[in-house]
This record gives C-alpha cells, structure tokens and sequence, in this order.
C-alpha cells in the first residue's frame, strides 16, 4: 500500500491555529490515507464487490472534501456581527447528515437489473416491485431533472463517461429528495460497453445544510452591508451639523469700521470612502476678535466625525473664555490624552484682533498658514507645536503677524494638492498668488483652489479655510 502522504498529495499542516485548523489537519490526513487505499482498489475489476468498494471510497473523499471546504469556511470567515442578531440555520441531528447509499447495476446484454435494498428507500420504491431499468428510471426524476440524468447515463453508455451528478426524486407526498449518483461502465473485451453500475446516495439533508449556510451568509452580509450604510449616514449627519457648508463669505464682525472676509469649504475624496477627521470654523468672540481654525483627527467613520464634533466644542467653548491659542492646543492635548481610544490630531489655531490688525495663532504638527499679499505670498513662520496625543504634556508656542488691509491667510489641512505634501504642497498654493490679487471676495478665492485642486483624482478628504481683510 502507498504512504498515505503519497507525492501528488501535500502533507497536512500541523495544527496550531486553533481547534478548527486541527480539524482541518486531521481531516487532510484522513484524505490522503483513504485515497492512498482506493487507488489500492482496481477501478475496472470484473468483480462486483471491488467496484462497490472503488465506489464507496470514491463517495468517502467526497464528503471529506465537502468537510474540509466547510471547515476552510469556518476557519476564514467568522461572522462579525453579533449571535443574536443572525438568524441561525437549523441544527439536524448527527444521524440525518449520514447520507443513506444504495447501489445497483444494470447488464445491457442480459437485460437483468440488481438493486440494493437501501437503493429503493432512497428512490421512493416499493421493495416489492422490480428495479427499474435505464429506460424507466427517468419517470421517478423530477420534470427539471430529467435531460441531466438522461444526458449522464447517455455518456456513460455511448462515450463511456464517468457519472457524477445529481439529481431529484419525488417520494409519496410530495417529498422531494436529491439524489447524488456516482457510476462507470463497465466495457467487454472488444472495448463495448457491457454493464453499467452505479452509487446512490440521499443527500437532501447535507444540501439543506448548505443552503442554510448560504442564506446565514446572505443574511450576514445584509446586515454588514446594513451597518455599514447606517454607520456612513450617522457620519455624514455629524459631520454636516459641525462643519454646514458655507455658500457664501462671512464677514466678521457682523457690525463695525473693520472687517474680516471669511470663506470655507470641504473637499472630499473622489471614490466613495468613509467620513474622515478634517474640519475648519470661524468664530466671532466678544472682545473684538475672531477665532479661524483648521484641523484633522486621525480615524474615520461614525469615531472620526464624533472627535471632530467634541474637538469643535472644547474649542470654542476655551476661545470664548477667552483662552490664546497656544494654551488653548495645550488643553486639547490634554483632553486627547483622557480619552478611551488614542488618537492624534493636528490644527492650526488663530485669533484675529480687528482693531489692531494682529493674528495670534499655534499650530499642533500642522502646515503654517500661508499669507498672500499684494501678487506674492509666503508661509508664516511656524512656532513649535506636536501633534496632539503625541507628547502629552509638550507646550505649543505661539507666534503673531501684522495683517494689512487687502491681506489674505489661506489655513488648509494636509491632503489638499492631491500627490503632493510638506514643501511641494506649500509651493502649489503659493502659485495661486497672481490669481488672489486684486481685491477678490474670500469666496471667489476658495473658488479658485476647489477649482485647481478638487477637480481631479482625490484621495483624502481636505479642508481649506480663506481669510481676506476686508477693511
């Protein structure tokens, strides 16, 4: 007899990714020890006995590989969703998936016809009656049914095909039942075909089986597909109530000699992706101030849109306590650090003083803003400032700009110019210059900048946030 582990077969892995790929280990191992025996087993022996054993080998390997492929299954896609929120197939007892197996054999040159006892039970027969021959079996077949069958006994017969299919009985009833049949020719010694066998076999319950499966499955990708669908709308709600789309520039204040022109807008990905961390605001204070910010958290989805929505809130909740930016980003670094999930954040925070002209702004690990004047225009020398959750505890320095009228500040996040970052994205925008100039509206400038760089292939989302003084 051949080793069990035979060349054509690769040898099983050892188990040790849990109980299910022991399992599967084992069940490998059993596959090369039963075929090493049937190919033991001549497939053309004259004898009946032999060729019912071939075939009862043939059957076990099978319903090994249906194990192993349900094992595989099991191992490599484990439901996500809860229990209880999955409708669970129905559980038949150990001894209905042992699928029944009958067997019979049909002599073309005596006409005679030998059927197993459990092959009637299968087929819905009185054991009393004779067999059926080749010709009368297709009257027990379902309508659908019978061009296959007929199409497999043909080409066993004719071109001496091996039979391996299926097939479905209708009992007393109205029980219907899938039969799996399994058969070879059997050819004289001038190569006609003599004799044809065959195994049947019940396999009503082990195709139940599956079917049961495959609606959990069905059942189980709804419902992620569900979840992930309300999870995105959930997103996006959050995300339209702490960051409304502007259509039009804000003037800051709304009453008095100086102004501030103030214009914003989101650019999303080009391909459908999830709600991510990138925000921007701008808030009137009551000391003759406005605070402009812009920032992105790390994280997508419903957790991304929500830090978003408590970061907006705690600063400005602080910027209208009256808090400068850098102790301000030093308390958000703070309340980042409590949180249950860590995340970094990155934002710029400025505070504009009307009746000075004066910009005041800190940055955590964030791009400068850049400030366009006249035809030209250049990044803001940044002050020292990590990310926030990085290094707790670090203070974020600050630094101040004199502003004159006809200046613009442009404060993005990263991820604005697609396929460019750091200097290179820097360098992009401050093209836009000659383009800024000329007393354009804080709109008509974010225009211009959706227009060049939210137009084409996006891969993250960005935000940009204009500032022009207006008087």
């Amino acid at each position: 007899m051949p080793s069990p582990l035979s060349a054509d077969r690769p040898a099983a892995r050892p188990p040790g990714g849990g109980p299910v790929d022991a399992l599967i280990s084992q069940t490998r191992r059993l596959k090369g020890e039963v075929d090493a025996v049937r190919r033991d087993t001549p497939a053309d022996a004259g004898d009946p006995r032999e060729r019912w054993r071939r075939a009862l080998y043939d059957l076990a390997m099978h319903q090994l590989d249906d194990l192993d492929e349900h094992l595989a299954q099991l191992r490599d896609d484990p439901p996500s969703a809860p229990a209880e929120e999955l409708p669970a197939p129905p559980a038949p007892p150990r001894a209905a998936l042992l699928s029944r197996v009958g067997s019979a054999e049909w002599d073309l040159l005596t006409d005679e016809v030998s059927w197993s006892g459990e092959l009637y039970r299968i087929l819905g027969r009185d054991p009393a009656a004779p067999p059926l021959t080749l010709d009368e079996l297709p009257s027990l077949v379902c309508d659908e049914d019978r061009p296959r069958l007929t199409g497999m006994v043909t080409g066993c017969l004719i071109d001496g095909r091996p039979i391996d299919g299926e097939f479905r009985v209708l009992h007393a009833a109205d029980d219907i039942r899938t039969v799996h049949m399994m058969g070879e020719p059997v050819l004289g010694a001038d190569g006609s075909t003599v004799s044809m066998w065959a195994v049947l076999r019940d396999v009503s319950e082990l195709r139940r089986c599956r079917r049961a499966v495959s609606e959990t499955r069905d059942s189980l990708h709804r419902h992620r597909h569900a979840a992930a669908r309300s999870e995105h709308r959930l997103a996006v709600e959050l995300q339209e109530a702490v960051l409304p789309a502007w259509h039009g520039s804000l003037r800051f204040p709304r009453r008095g000699p100086r102004a501030l022109d103030v214009a914003a807008a989101h650019l999303p990905p080009s391909a459908h992706a999830s709600i991510g961390g990138d925000w921007y605001d701008a808030l009137e204070l009551s000391d003759d101030a406005t605070l402009l910010g812009v920032g992105e958290l790390t994280g997508q989805g419903v957790g991304a849109a929500s830090g978003v929505a408590m970061l907006l809130g705690a600063v400005r909740g602080m910027a209208l306590a009256g808090t400068a930016p850098g102790p301000l980003l030093d308390c958000l670094d703070r309340l980042l650090d409590t949180t249950a999930q860590p995340v970094l954040a990155g934002a710029v925070c400025l505070r504009y003083r009307h009746d000075t002209r004066t910009a005041v702004w800190a940055r955590a690990g964030h791009p400068a803003p850049l400030l366009y004047r006249g035809r030209a225009g250049r990044a803001l020398d940044a002050p020292r400032g990590a990310l926030l959750g990085a290094a707790p505890g670090s203070a974020h320095e600050q630094a101040e700009e004199t502003l004159e009228v006809g200046d613009l500040l442009l404060l993005h996040t990263d991820g604005l110019v697609p396929g460019h970052t750091g200097t290179a994205a820097v360098h992009r925008l401050l093209a836009l210059a000659p383009r800024f100039a000329g007393g354009r509206s804080a709109r008509d400038c974010v225009r211009e900048v959706v227009g060049e760089f939210g137009e084409g292939e996006r891969a993250e989302h960005a935000c940009v946030l204009v500032a022009r003084v207006a008087s």
